[in-house]
Order: structure tokens, then sequence, then C-alpha cells
């Protein structure tokens, strides 16, 4: 006699921490705003953004 399969897959939320398609977006927006601000920062300032920050 052959095991019954269940019909529907359980709708369960999604995590909120570790390798899920949440945190990957979150990861890539803030990596998208943050490359904005550099380049936005060396171009108001005529200077790198080390050289900003006093490390080159």
């Amino acid at each position: 006699m052959t095991q019954p399969q269940p019909t529907t897959t359980p709708n369960l939320p999604e995590p909120k921490m570790g390798f899920n398609e949440y945190a990957e977006r979150l990861n890539g927006r803030a990596a998208m705003l943050g490359f904005v601000v550099a380049l936005a920062i060396e171009y108001f300032t005529g200077q790198g953004l080390l050289s900003w920050l006093g490390l080159n």
C-alpha cells in the first residue's frame, strides 16, 4: 500500500533572518543607497570618500 501524498503545500511566512529573499533585497537596497551617497560625497566635496574621511 502506498503512502498518501499531501495535496497542498503549507503557506508558511518567510523568515526575516538568514539568507532569504527579503534579506537579500534589503542588502541590495542598502548597497545601492551607500553607493549613491559615496558618489554624492565625491561630487560635492571634490574628494574621494577615503580622503573625505581622512583615511588617505
